[in-house]
């Protein structure tokens, strides 16, 4: 295992952060904060409990979720699609450095990244909410595995694109959507039976589900269910990118 060649990558992606702290740490936290005060002021003074948690409490969960896979995505993805859009991708192919290694330096820094931003949006949650976790150790695990699942998703996605437009297509016209509709901010058990029925093809629901019941414990999926889904989404994603480095899809050409 070239340690050193990961670190490399690591510490480069990671520096990319400090220097724009304003557009990385910031704003999220700003974006976060105006939704507790629409949310959880506005529509929170007239949904007074969901499931029997405080409104503004119980949309916690889903602003972590939706802030972690949208900036997972994008982390990863500019990440990869940089180096191939300046040139400098053939000096990473051409070095004695592993697929795994690669992966390891480009997705642990995009997840080490989401995982700070989602603890910090937690503490600015405190400001605004009594806070109670059930379970720290479920959420922690929620929260890494979802950072690393869809990093590697990213990863992929600034490999496939041919330009900056196609990076954003996914998180804005796909991930954003899917997490306002898998009851980040209300309960399916709200929704009419057919509905309720919809809701459970959609993929992110899991992930916010199991996230909510390490915080309350209430859930609209098992969190067993929840946890393997994650999982198994993570081990898809690896493998595509495993074989994406042996192919050399859009990476030699």
């Amino acid at each position: 295992m070239n340690i050193h060649g990961i670190l490399a990558i690591y510490r480069f992606e990671m520096a990319r952060t400090r220097r724009t702290l304003l557009q990385s740490i910031v704003a999220p936290v700003i974006t976060t904060s105006l939704y507790f005060i629409v949310f959880g002021a506005a529509i929170g003074s007239r949904i007074q409990e969901v499931g029997g948690i405080n409104y503004g409490a119980f949309i916690v969960p889903g602003l972590i979720m939706l802030n972690l896979l949208t900036h997972s995505i994008s982390n990863a993805s500019f990440g990869i699609y940089f180096p191939k859009f300046v040139g400098t991708i053939y000096e990473m192919l051409s070095a004695p450095i592993s697929t795994i290694e690669v992966v390891l330096g480009y997705v642990g820094a995009a997840a080490t990244k989401s995982i700070i931003l989602g603890l910090i949006i937690l503490l600015t949650a405190g400001f605004f909410i009594d806070l109670q976790i059930a379970h720290p150790v479920f959420m922690l695990l929620f929260i890494v595995l979802t950072a690393v699942s869809f990093s590697l998703l990213g990863f992929i996605l600034g490999i496939w694109a041919d330009n900056f437009e196609k990076l954003s297509v996914v998180p804005m016209l796909i991930i954003t959507p899917l997490v306002f509709l898998g009851g980040s901010f209300y309960s399916t058990d709200m929704l009419p039976p057919f509905w309720q029925s919809v809701s459970l093809m959609n993929p992110v629901l899991y992930l916010v589900s199991g996230l909510r019941w390490s915080f309350y414990e209430i859930a609209e999926v098992d969190v067993w269910v929840s946890l393997l889904s994650i999982v198994a989404f993570m081990l898809i994603c690896l493998g595509v990118v495993i074989a994406i480095f042996r192919t050399g899809y859009k990476l030699r050409s």
